[in-house]
């Protein structure tokens, strides 16, 4: 099955589109290696996905191209012990994080613009 289709049937991407373009941009990994979009995987297969701020490392427990609601979709892998506490840590740090756009009421000005830019919106 193409990894691409597996992203999106597994719910890490909304769109296939989506998984096509991070696959070639090589956010994804299969075993370590920097792949195209129509490599096919296999069942026992461990990836590295990179998706915005959010990193999993996944093997795949099963193969399938439809989109199911997400209790199923979490069938099709198991994340690693690491990669989810990595998660988790990244979750509590942005927690405590003050977004600079938060405190600004109506349109920003040129400064709280600057601002933004420099705390990468």
């Amino acid at each position: 099955m193409r990894v691409d289709k597996w992203l999106w049937a597994a719910r890490f991407f909304k769109t296939r589109s989506l998984a096509s373009d991070a696959v070639s941009g090589g956010k994804v990994k299969v075993n370590g290696a920097a792949i195209k979009p129509a490599r096919e995987i296999k069942v026992g297969d461990r990836l590295d996905i990179a998706n915005s701020e959010t990193r999993w490392e996944v093997t795949v427990k099963a193969l399938s191209d439809k989109r199911g609601p997400a209790p199923e979709a979490r069938l099709l892998y198991e994340e690693t012990a690491e990669s989810i506490s990595a998660r988790e840590a990244a979750r509590e740090s942005r927690q405590f994080v003050q977004d600079p756009a938060a405190d600004i009421h109506g349109r920003p000005t040129k400064r709280d613009r600057r601002q933004m830019d420099r705390y990468g919106r």
